[in-house]
């Protein structure tokens, strides 16, 4: 993985020219080995060219950049500026979007965003054109999703509307969240969700916390205490998170870079980043060669498919800057799709875990609709191994295929793979026989992705002198016991007081558990304190914090 942290820390001011206003931006300076990323190497280049959507016209607002241009394209119209929102497939076989709003003509122009209003939009075609069926409620910055048991929630800045049905009635209410004695980062706000295998939801938060609930509307528990973004200079919002049959996703916008990075977990706890921008302006092209040359995307969403894989990514955009957005002018905003290549479904046959030393590596490519592997590949454009390699177009070559009814069984040499300890997905890339990106992940042997995530509060101390903490396991297996050590810090060093056994703890279970101090605690000054939960099986989990004085 490339240090992002010595890549990324230089922003340089510069002065752009847009229509007849001087707008300031920060240009991001990009690591040079990011040049070298081949296509398929970055999450943007998985934007496609979108098939033109009724007709295109320049009898419509914005300005130059975005005339002519498709308005069937996601929603839009004269009177209301749409942001933010996200879309799903309804059971009824129509497209679902929930999407915010507020009048054109308000005063304040785009600054009207916070008294908008959650509206539902229907489509037969997910691309659009969306028409409004009805009004949610008031809202900012909506996202829907889909409980275990059946019932929709579309998220709004501080509360949330709940309905059994995508017809409603919606309730309004809030969601609860424990910060679990650590700091909240950049507050509560820009959520976003993605529900597990059994059923429990994972949500970050504008900061880039990471929080647990157990069906999706009991209270949200904080298990990070600092953010899972990119080690960089950045102006971090509108994060996005999803889950496919593989692993998480995230993408989270730089929104004064105008730029957006992308990181991918076997947990949801432990990211990775990948290399290069997962979007940038300038993607919104057609077939037929229009280009829609947006000055913002922002708030970007997915819709997925039945095993969660990313078809088409929704956005907010604008054609100027937000703030020269004036009511009953010739600027606005709207919600715009862009279809995506979606990864193709690979599986690992080897057995033995894969290691850079592995002779060969063995992987069935499946088929699919609209997709024949036995005569749509150029295999000798295939790589497969660690991301960090293939992107950059290394990785292990084809050594043999062999066709197995409709699927392909492609040998590679291990050769190169570039897989360690830190990769827990490989990828595969290429090229289609009429030159398209091909790519897919898949899981690798040897690698557990359903663990427990232990998870320790600050101690307190009791009054017969004992020191007590609540442990919990986020997971969703059992967990194994697993050893606690408390620690002091003492000029600069930590000096054990404490420690013990946490026994098994059932998905969101707690456990209260007390020990017997090894050194005397000055109950009258605060405390800094190091809890640590050790396992055979992971790498320690660490929480720091002051101890609270005994009042």
């Amino acid at each position: 993985m490339i240090k992002l942290n010595r890549l990324l820390g230089l922003g340089i001011i510069v002065f752009s020219l847009w229509g007849s206003v001087r707008a300031q931006v920060i240009e991001r300076a990009r690591p040079a080995e990011w040049n070298d990323l081949i296509n398929g190497g970055r999450f943007m280049d998985l934007f496609r060219p979108i098939a033109p959507l009724g007709a295109l016209t320049t009898n419509t607002w914005g300005a130059e950049n975005v005339i002519p241009r498709y308005v069937d394209n996601g929603i839009e119209d004269a009177e209301w500026s749409y942001w933010g929102g996200n879309a799903l497939l309804g059971d009824d076989g129509q497209y679902h979007l929930m999407v915010c709003r507020w009048r054109e003509d308000s005063v304040k122009g785009h600054n009207e965003w916070s008294n908008s209003i959650v509206v539902h939009a229907v489509s037969e075609n997910s691309f659009g054109p969306y028409k409004v069926m009805e009004t949610i409620g008031p809202g900012h910055n909506p996202e829907i999703f889909r409980l275990k048991d059946g019932r929709y929630v579309v998220y709004v800045i501080d509360g949330r509307y709940v309905a059994e049905s995508l017809e409603g009635p919606w309730e309004y209410g809030k969601f609860e969240f424990d910060q679990r004695d650590r700091p909240i980062i950049e507050g509560l706000s820009n959520l976003s969700f993605a529900q597990r295998e059994d059923g429990s939801y994972i949500m970050v938060c504008r900061g880039g916390g990471i929080w647990f609930s157990k069906d999706g509307l009991s209270p949200y528990n904080q298990v990070t205490e600092k953010s899972v973004y990119p080690p960089v200079e950045g102006h971090f919002e509108d994060p996005v998170i999803w889950r496919d049959n593989i692993q998480y996703h995230m993408i989270v916008n730089d929104w004064l870079g105008r730029i957006a990075y992308y990181l991918r977990s076997k947990d949801g706890v432990n990211w990775k980043i990948d290399a290069g921008e997962a979007y940038l302006p300038g993607i919104t092209r057609y077939t037929d060669g229009t280009n829609e040359d947006w000055f913002k995307y922002e708030r970007i969403k997915v819709l997925q498919d039945n095993l969660g894989r990313a078809t088409q990514a929704h956005f907010a955009v604008i054609d100027v800057l937000k703030k020269d957005d004036k009511g009953s002018d010739n600027h606005s905003s709207k919600n715009i799709t862009i279809p995506l290549t979606v990864g193709r479904k690979i599986k690992v046959l080897n057995e033995a875990k894969i290691k850079r030393s592995t002779k060969s590596i063995k992987l069935r490519v499946e088929a699919e609709e609209g997709f024949d592997p036995n005569s749509d590949i150029d295999i000798n454009s295939l790589r497969f191994g660690a991301s960090e390699e293939v992107n950059f177009g290394r990785g292990s070559k084809v050594k043999k295929i062999k066709i197995d009814g409709p699927d392909l069984l492609v040998t590679f040499s291990g050769e190169g793979n570039g897989i360690t300890e830190g990769n827990f997905v490989g990828k595969l890339l290429g090229k289609t026989n009429n030159g398209k990106l091909l790519f897919g992940y898949a899981r690798l042997p040897g690698v557990d992705y359903i663990e427990p995530i232990l998870s320790a509060l600050i101690p307190e101390i009791t009054k017969d002198g004992m020191l007590k903490t609540e442990v919990s396991n986020f997971g969703q297996v059992i967990s194994k016991p697993a050893k606690i050590k408390i620690e002091r810090q003492e000029n600069s060093i930590w000096r054990e007081i404490a420690s013990g056994t946490v026994p098994k703890l059932d998905p969101f279970e707690k456990f209260d558990i007390k020990l017997s101090t090894k050194a005397g605690l000055n109950l009258e000054q605060e405390q800094k304190i190091k809890v640590s939960i050790y396992s055979n099986d992971f790498d320690p989990v660490v929480l720091i914090g002051n101890m609270p004085i005994d009042k």
